[in-house]
């Protein structure tokens, strides 16, 4: 019987074959990672997967990871072969084809130390600016990722804190900006762009501050209220970034959980004066292992359709990397801060997860609800989960041992290789219906067939599945009537392109 069905499935397959090329990449908890299909397993259960290519939603600006001290530093020890084998794997043809970044403007918790391009109390004018400690390993890691790179990509940069002095407890960590110091801040902004450019790297945008609810003072900070940066951005901050040339550079405002997007686009696009500057908003991903917070994307999108919504950092914090272990990242055995510390009324949002699968399902749900962007935290990091000063240890797609000179690319890579190198910049996001409904609680988005899809510049239609259950499932993907009948791996994600 299982020969009989896996043949009318591989003969359904043909047959739209025939007119439309269809090609499949799976990545599996079985050990398939990116491989390209033609022959699919029987399945018991059959999910539909609706895809109408004429609802075109918002359009895609790239999906990627991020640039950081820790990441450039710990590349610089590893041999020439393995550094570049690590920036074709992100940035080549045949790799990820990463399209969006972020590095971070001065120094956060994954840098050696506490730095500022701006040290010298008082230099509001920034006459002694310099980025000289990116140019050690930085820059030439963005810059060799440039070269390899056929796309390009575009950069987010954030600030975790402006220079100390600037605010109220001269501090690196907490604190607010003191108003006498909004000019010099904003200088400082126009300055890095300048600085960068002369370099070669030009930077797509910018965030006011990284986290302005704060991180308990953990690490690089500073406390910006909604109103606050609002003004900020629009007295300060957009206005010299026009008359220095990097008003083409957006500015997106927040930058932190995604249950503060109302109340802080109510502030960013309360009037013209203040919405003209604002390109739109950043967000992170850290209120939950499971929950992608349709709700509040949605909300985001409704206060201002023509602005963009960025996911500019997510990654598996408060973990330990497990090294050369790949069942581990498709176990639900991983734990976030919130498994210990959430208070009692947010337990619930932080259950037991599987790595694998909390990327992708966060990308999809980003995806299927307005956001234009998805950018990961560290590329690479060590066996112990840094560098970093703060020891704020997280796991990362790409790991590296430079005592022993290896590298290993975890199931992660591969889990945001199915999005990076098939959807691209400029594709139009889909309207797509999984099994006629979506999941809504926590245990459901946990176990769900889901999906998304773009119709890319070059006409492919591009859908990504996951199958987080514990068997194979048929999939009866139907593009605006056509049918085409496959099967997805258990514990699984997979590319269809069109």
């Amino acid at each position: 019987m299982k020969t009989k069905v896996l043949l009318m499935m591989a003969l359904a397959l043909q047959a739209c074959s025939q007119k439309d090329s269809i090609k499949v990449w799976e990545t599996n908890s079985a050990g398939d990672q990116l491989v390209e299909k033609t022959e699919f397993a029987p399945a018991e259960k059959t999910v539909t997967i609706e895809v109408n290519s004429q609802e075109e939603r918002q359009t895609l600006v790239g999906i990627g990871g991020s640039f950081t001290e820790a990441t450039s530093s710990l590349l610089a020890r590893l041999s020439k072969e393995n550094r570049q084998k690590v920036i074709d794997a992100y940035f080549g043809p045949d790799g990820a084809r990463y399209s969006l970044t972020r590095t971070h403007i001065g120094s956060c918790d994954f840098s050696h130390g506490h730095y500022s391009y701006a040290p010298e109390k008082d230099d509001t004018l920034m006459e002694h600016f310099s980025i000289a400690v990116d140019e050690e390993t930085l820059l030439p890691l963005i810059k060799d990722a440039q070269a390899v790179s056929k796309d390009g990509f575009k950069i987010v940069s954030s600030p975790w804190s402006p220079p100390a002095w600037m605010k109220d407890n001269q501090s690196d960590i907490g604190g607010h900006l003191l108003p006498k110091y909004q000019q010099a801040f904003a200088n400082y902004f126009a300055k890095y762009l300048e600085a960068y450019k002369a370099k070669g790297v030009d930077v797509w945008a910018v965030t006011p501050i990284n986290e302005p609810l704060g991180n308990n003072n953990n690490w690089e900070s500073m406390y910006f209220d909604p109103g606050y940066e609002a003004a900020f951005v629009r007295d300060y901050m957009g206005p010299t970034l026009e008359k220095a040339g990097f008003g083409d550079v957006k500015i997106l405002g927040y930058d932190q959980n995604r249950a503060g997007i109302p109340e802080w686009t109510d502030a960013m696009y309360a009037d013209e004066a203040t919405s003209k500057y604002f390109g739109g908003v950043a967000i992170h991903w850290y209120e939950s292992t499971v929950e992608w917070f349709p709700e509040m994307l949605s909300a985001g999108h409704e206060k201002a359709p023509d602005k963009l919504i960025i996911e500019t950092e997510g990654c598996v914090d408060a973990e330990v990397p497990h090294w050369k272990d790949d069942a581990w990242y498709w176990r639900a055995e991983g734990t976030d801060w919130g498994w210990d510390w959430a208070p009692d009324d947010q337990k619930h949002l932080h259950p037991k997860y599987v790595p694998v699968f909390r990327y992708a399902r966060d990308i999809i749900g980003c995806l299927n609800n307005w956001v234009s962007g998805w950018i990961d935290w560290n590329m690479v990091l060590d066996r112990q989960g840094g560098p970093g000063w703060a020891k704020n240890w997280c796991c990362a797609p790409v790991l590296a041992d430079a005592e022993t000179d290896e590298v290993y690319f975890t199931p992660m890579y591969y889990a945001m290789a199915h999005f990076s190198r098939f959807l691209r910049p400029d594709a139009k996001v889909l309207g797509v219906k999984v099994g006629g409904a979506e999941p809504t609680t926590i245990e459901e988005k946990g176990k769900a067939v889901m999906a998304t899809a773009v119709r890319n510049p070059d006409g492919s239609l591009a859908v990504v599945v996951i199958n987080q259950g514990s068997e194979p499932v048929g999939l009866d993907l139907a593009v605006d009537g056509k049918h085409y009948t496959l099967s997805i791996a258990k514990e699984a994600i997979q590319t269809i392109v069109i």
